[in-house]
């Protein structure tokens, strides 16, 4: 059973350039959020800076791409919103087999995102254009849904299976 899961380890590397990707997309969008705002704020008071019609729409589309891709970091981290006040009082088992139940409802929920997500990104974003550049699909606009749910699910499998591999070693960490 341990060679199965030293085998599995390997993948380590894999998720960790995964989360480094995501990180570093979510610290690019947020570099851009500040700098359109800047850009706008200053358009506002100062003749010759320019005060783009589509700032407003860009940064607010930045900010959800932003939301979500935290969001899905937060599960890496083990960071997301989660209720252990009790777990002190729980066996160490059956806390493990709830933190497993946690990761299904969770993975579900994610590949719903996927799905839906992109039926809509598709749908009602491809149909659509920004107001105020029209030549851009307000697919981007739906597009984070989908992208973070792929990278819950990435992220919740791993975490899924550090779960399981505790709960089988019977290694303590918590």
């Amino acid at each position: 059973m341990t060679e199965f899961f030293h085998s599995i380890d390997k993948l380590k590397p894999v998720y960790d350039k995964v989360y480094q990707l995501v990180l570093f997309l979510c610290k690019l969008l947020l570099v851009a959020d500040i700098l359109i705002t800047c850009m706008s704020v200053a358009g506002r008071y100062v003749s010759f800076i320019p005060d783009p019609a589509w700032s407003e729409e860009v940064v607010l589309t930045c900010m959800a791409y932003m939301a979500v891709l935290s969001a899905a970091l937060a599960i890496r981290r083990g960071a997301h919103i989660r209720m252990t006040a009790l777990d002190e009082y729980l066996p160490a088992k059956l806390v493990k087999g709830l933190d497993i139940l946690s990761d299904l409802c969770v993975t579900a929920l994610a590949c719903i995102m996927i799905v839906v997500g992109w039926k809509y990104a598709v749908s009602i974003g491809g149909k659509g254009t920004y107001v105020s550049m029209p030549s851009v699909s307000r697919f981007w606009m739906y597009f984070p849904v989908p992208l973070a749910g792929i990278a819950m699910v990435i992220f919740e499998l791993e975490s899924l299976y550090n779960n399981v591999k505790q709960l089988m070693l019977g290694t303590e960490e918590r």
